[in-house]
């Protein structure tokens, strides 16, 4: 009845043949898919029908490991990757972006006419390229607070400090 799913191919080869499949489905996801845990079921069922064709279990049953094993560890690792992202989401402030509203310390003045764009700053470890829509000039070892992003540098404004708030307002 299934005496078609040998393909021809000597029965003491398919160990070799599911094992061959198992390392080249996996040589796949990790090369071409780049991980994306696609393929990776159908290499689990091809290994398993492998240890199976090793036992010289019938040729129909390595198929059906193969095909609906693959099928069964695909729908499996997919409900769970769907859980797992919808458990793991990221928060808006990633990247670049969690920057904004952190205090930086001014390690190469900010000129309000730089045109080589020579300001930087340090903030949260990192040494970032700095722009100011303010027309001021921040000195080194100044602290200002990073206000948004403009592609690769921050755009930063003064901290007002307690004692300057309340001599604006006696003024």
């Amino acid at each position: 009845m299934f005496a078609a799913l040998d393909l021809g191919i000597d029965l003491d080869v398919w160990p070799w043949v599911w094992l061959g499949t198992a390392v080249v489905f996996a040589l796949v996801e990790l090369t071409l898919v780049a991980g994306t845990f696609i393929i990776l079921p159908f290499a689990v069922s091809a290994f398993i029908a492998a240890i199976l064709a090793f036992y010289d279990v019938p040729i129909e049953v390595q198929w059906g490991v193969f095909v609906f094993g693959g099928a069964a560890l695909f729908a499996f690792m997919y409900r769970w990757a769907q859980r797992f992202m919808k458990v793991n989401t990221m928060d808006p402030g990633v990247g670049a972006d969690r920057l904004v509203g952190l205090t930086a310390i001014v390690t190469t003045p900010i000129v309000p006419d730089d045109t080589d764009r020579k300001g930087r700053v340090t903030v949260d470890g990192e040494v970032w390229g700095a722009v100011s829509d303010v027309p001021r000039t921040f000195e080194a070892g100044s602290r200002v607070r990073v206000a948004s992003m403009k592609g690769t540098r921050v755009v930063v404004v003064p901290i007002e400090s307690p004692n300057e708030a309340t001599e604006g307002e006696q003024a």
